[in-house]
């Protein structure tokens, strides 16, 4: 209690490291605090097959050079993590691990830092900890029966781990992923989608989240996406090595439906919507794409023509009429994810 920090950072992922680099750099007495290992929700709210959307070598912390192998491949979770790891040993980074802030409060004009180990007075906090604390799941999930086993997608690993039948994705963003994972796995899969945009992996001759930084793309401040809930909107679909559209995943057997609505009679509700879901993706998807023909006529880059993407030609395969209820006795559902 007696010595007086600068700075405390918690959370010991991408984004604390990057900070403790630089208050390194700037010879800020400060620490990093993790409530587990380095990369903690790396290790544990990744599915077995899970890639990083970025690519290599645009996933690296400051400091480090870009002559990474295999640079515009995607890294597994366990290779990132070992990665955050290796970065804190040769930056020497002051982090201690296993060290969870329980409480944060105001101690003669300092920040009074309460973990396990102690208390820590600082003049300055940084929150890093990242906004994948609070898993979120629809209102019409408290209606489904205990028979059904729920969980967050930061619980899923592979289709193995779950009770035999079908299941039910609800959103698709990230279960977009999933619901690939599962179809793969020979699963029956039903998926609940929402409003949510695409992105192409490759997009002329390059990947298209290099061409997002590139272009300007992603130069929005933080202040100008919040929204009035102070929440961040909904990422986009994008597979780790390859494009994922509702088309592609309703070509490999995936049951589109509109978006969640609740259980009502016994019954599974979906809204009529999947159309406009669709549709949404699609014209996200040609969005990104016209900023980056803009930005490469502008710059004037000989980069290859634009070429079409399978997984977004690919006709969909779609319930005529649309599915908007479910029997769930009778579905052989056993699983929501």
């Amino acid at each position: 209690m007696a010595e007086i920090l600068d700075v405390v950072v918690v959370g010991a992922g991408s984004a604390g490291l990057g900070i403790s680099y630089f208050l390194k750099q700037q010879g800020r007495d400060h620490q990093v605090l993790e409530r587990g290992r380095i990369g903690e929700m790396w290790r544990t709210q990744r599915w077995d097959s899970f890639h990083l959307n970025t690519p290599n070598i645009r996933s690296l912390l400051p400091g480090d050079p870009p002559d990474v192998p295999d640079p515009w491949g995607a890294s597994t979770q366990h290779q990132f993590a070992a990665y955050l790891e290796s970065y804190v040993e040769r930056h020497h980074l002051p982090v201690i691990t296993e060290a969870p802030v329980e409480k944060l409060s105001r101690d003669d004009g300092l920040f009074l830092v309460t973990t396990p180990r102690g208390a820590i007075r600082t003049r300055n906090v940084v929150i890093a900890s990242g906004s994948l604390n609070c898993p979120k799941r629809p209102p019409g999930s408290a209606e489904l029966p205990t028979t059904l086993r729920q969980l967050d997608s930061s619980a899923y690993r592979n289709a193995a781990e779950l009770e035999p039948g079908a299941v039910l994705v609800i959103g698709n963003a990230i279960g977009g992923q999933i619901a690939e994972d599962l179809a793969l796995a020979g699963r029956s899969v039903f998926l609940a989608t929402s409003r949510v945009g695409r992105l192409v992996r490759h997009y002329r001759g390059g990947d298209i989240f290099n061409w997002m930084i590139l272009s300007g793309f992603l130069d929005v401040p933080r202040r100008d996406i919040v929204m009035p809930s102070g929440k961040l909107p909904t990422r986009a679909l994008l597979g780790a090595t390859h494009t994922i559209s509702l088309q592609s995943l309703s070509a490999q057997g995936v049951v589109l439906l509109g978006r969640f609505l609740g259980l009502e009679n016994g019954n599974l509700m979906f809204g009529d919507n999947l159309d406009e879901h669709m549709r949404f993706a699609d014209e996200s998807s040609a969005d990104v794409k016209r900023f980056v023909d803009d930005y490469i006529r502008r710059a004037g880059l000989n980069a290859p023509p634009a070429e079409d993407d399978p997984a977004e030609m690919i006709a969909p395969r779609l319930s005529s009429p649309p599915i908007r209820s479910i029997e769930l006795a009778t579905s052989g559902i056993w699983s929501v994810i």
